[in-house]
């Protein structure tokens, strides 16, 4: 049998994020999409039927045993992400799956064995890490354009008015800080290529035990800070701001960056608008895990940062447990 020549995907799961991925599924000439899976046959039929997918499946099972998918994308809640990626690369499929990864260190552990074990590439959707406006943001801060850094401030907030979303189950991974909070803890540690040694936090609890709204501070080892907040509740908000002590760059849309982007830096009394010629957002995930399956070359977003920020995360909402900062 001729090895395809393309990648053969199927979409495990019909959560509205797919919407974003098929685009850039379908306009990649190394990918196509094959297939979606559902837990109710009429409800992939019809998502099939609405996108033009030629197989559904009634079941996630019954995807992972096709034989002619060859990747899988994982949008199912936070709670299965760990358990559902084991399962269809023990079928011997590629993972792209949304993040958070996993939702515990220990199933993040479990991950990478199965990786090691089973010869499958495996990344975490950050879309924005593979934009053309974090990666200048990235060179001009490791450039030293804003000195020194002192200060790293994020926010991620919209208001969640779906009261049956999986975001509120405590045993889907629900919580703003597993939702959107991830975003700037991730964006500070790529900017600064390093841990946080403590971190704390404080929550506004929902009645279903969730954060639905979570304000947090970080310590580097370099010195930085970083501080954030991430809500359910609260009007939209989409921010991160970096200051050195010879500047500051502050990034208006760092999370969901467009074709046309624009970034502020301020230096010596003045603000200059910086504006970059971006992609669409999703293109870059799905070209980063081609190549890594393809030519085998490292995913921009290794297995070991996806691990770092989940550590990251957990240490917080341990803080609020015991109400005390938590050494990492």
């Amino acid at each position: 049998m001729a090895k395809p020549t393309r990648l053969r995907w199927g979409l495990l799961g019909t959560a509205r994020i797919n919407q974003a991925v098929i685009g850039s599924i379908r306009s990649s000439k190394n990918s196509q999409l094959m297939a979606i899976a559902s837990r109710f046959q009429d409800k992939a039929k019809q998502y099939a039927d609405s996108w033009g997918i030629p197989r559904f499946y009634a079941s996630y099972e019954a995807l992972l045993a096709d034989p002619d998918i060859d990747v899988i994308y994982n949008s199912l809640p936070n709670g299965l992400h760990a358990e559902w990626s084991i399962k269809a690369m023990r079928m011997g499929k590629h993972v792209l799956c949304e993040k958070p990864l996993t939702t515990s260190t220990i199933d993040m552990d479990a991950l990478k064995e199965s990786t090691m074990k089973t010869g499958m590439v495996i990344a975490e959707a950050f879309m924005y890490r593979h934009h053309p406006q974090t990666i200048l943001v990235k060179e001009m801060v490791d450039k030293g354009e804003i000195g020194n850094l002192q200060l790293i401030r994020g926010s991620f907030c919209y208001t969640n008015t779906r009261p049956n979303n999986p975001r509120f189950d405590p045993h889907l991974g629900g919580g703003s800080l597993w939702d959107v909070g991830c975003y700037p803890i991730s964006y500070a540690r790529y900017l600064l290529g390093e841990e946080p040694v403590e971190v704390f936090g404080s929550q506004v609890t929902g009645p279903t035990g969730i954060d639905l709204l979570y304000a947090g501070h970080l310590s580097f080892p370099s010195g930085v800070i970083s501080q954030f907040e991430c809500s359910f509740i609260t009007p939209f908000k989409s921010l991160m701001e970096i200051t050195g002590d010879k500047g500051r760059i502050t990034i208006p849309e760092p999370y969901k960056p467009g074709k046309n982007t624009r970034i502020l830096l301020e230096r010596d009394g003045q603000t200059k608008t910086i504006r970059i010629h971006g992609a669409e957002l999703y293109q870059g995930e799905i070209k980063d895990l081609e190549n890594a399956i393809i030519f085998r070359t490292p995913t921009r977003i290794s297995l070991d940062d996806s691990r770092g920020n989940i550590a990251t995360l957990e240490a917080l909402y341990q803080s609020t447990r015991l109400s005390k900062p938590i050494s990492i």
